[in-house]
């Protein structure tokens, strides 16, 4: 049996024997099944691999056409993704959508653009070097995730532009025995554009049934001059109505920083650590880029929130105006929330329109 933590993080010990057979699904082998990859005939490496004939990277990617879906993995189970890998060109970021179906659902448990689930919302290359997720020059997206299913795993993108996409791809998965207490690894987007005068961004709501909250990423991108992070994370859980369980104390204070991350004086200092960061300022240019935007993200791994019956995750848009007083912002914020839970799930509310997912 592989090794399970609850967590979503494999940590087991690598030096014991298990039953679990490992198998990988790519453009190379878009089953997975075994001895079966590297035997394409035709795909978009054929013309390259023309001298070569069978086995010579023939498929090692998919044309991905605009306005349609295809399957990338279609898994019986039981057993566990691993470790994922993909890479696409970054204007395709926000285009793409990576869903996961658990069990043969109807409703996907994971429903985000690709760039986003990577903390790389903002379709600008930027590497990332935590745990779960590691972004690499230039541009391959990785995912630790653990992500066990019972019965069946569908992991679908959807291409929602009009450009053809060139996809390159690979799942690494074993197939094994699930125990009863491993939960669903779910993850949702949510974007508040702009968000609006003293309101909250909500991270994640709806959430029904017993669980873990395991991460967040957000794309912020700051319509104001001045500092921006005094807003407080909040964690309503189990029944918590106007007033949450768990309250932050400042948005940078939330990603592991302190100070406005400012370091050197005069500049924010970017970080990107195996649980927490803000790894991605992106300076207005003084023409056309005239916002700062900001990426950040936090690994609930080693401190898990876990919730009962219900969980809902908002943060405020805060910073300063005459007086010492705070102002509410009204800035552009995205954000992927992560989190397991056992299943059935709530349905996730429907993704905006292509227009309103656009990066501009």
């Amino acid at each position: 049996m592989a090794s399970f933590n609850g967590l979503g993080m494999g940590l087991g010990n690598l030096s014991l024997l298990s039953d679990a057979e490992t198998r990988s699904i790519s453009a190379e082998n878009f089953t997975g099944e075994k001895g079966k990859g590297g035997m394409a005939t035709e795909g978009t490496g054929a013309n390259a691999a023309r001298d070569l004939g069978l086995g010579w990277k023939v498929s090692p990617s998919i044309q991905l056409k605009g306005g349609t879906t295809a399957t990338l993995a279609d898994i019986a189970g039981p057993g566990v993704i691993q470790h994922i890998w993909l890479t696409v060109h970054p204007k395709q970021w926000r285009n793409l959508i990576l869903r996961f179906y658990w069990d043969g659902e109807d409703n996907p448990s994971v429903e985000v653009p690709v760039g986003d689930f990577f903390c790389n919302g903002w379709c600008e290359r930027v590497n990332v070097n935590s745990m779960p997720i590691a972004v690499n020059p230039a541009g391959g997206f990785n995912s630790y995730w653990e992500m066990p299913f019972r019965k069946s795993a569908k992991v679908t993108m959807e291409n929602r532009s009009d450009e053809d996409a060139w996809l390159y791809y690979q799942f690494d998965y074993a197939l094994t025995q699930v125990p009863d207490h491993c939960a669903y690894f779910h993850a949702q987007w949510r974007r508040s554009n702009p968000l609006g005068y003293k309101e909250v961004h909500t991270i994640l709501e709806g959430v029904r049934g017993q669980g873990h909250y395991v991460g967040t990423y957000l794309a912020w991108q700051v319509n104001n001059n001045g500092w921006f992070g005094e807003g407080e994370i909040k964690f309503f859980m189990d029944g918590d109505k106007e007033f949450p369980t768990i309250c932050g104390t400042g948005t940078e204070d939330y990603f592991g920083g302190a100070w406005n991350w400012e370091h050197p004086q005069g500049e924010y200092g970017t970080y990107s650590t195996p649980f927490l960061g803000m790894h991605q300022v992106i300076k207005s240019d003084g023409l056309y880029r005239a916002n700062q935007r900001f990426g950040m993200y936090r690994w609930h791994v080693m401190d898990p929130i876990r919730f009962k019956s219900d969980l809902r995750v908002t943060i405020q848009a805060l910073g300063w105006r005459s007086g010492g007083r705070y102002l509410p912002l009204q800035d552009d914020i995205a954000s992927v929330a992560y989190w397991y839970q056992s299943e059935p799930h709530a349905a996730l509310p429907p993704l905006p329109s292509a227009d309103e997912l656009e990066v501009i």
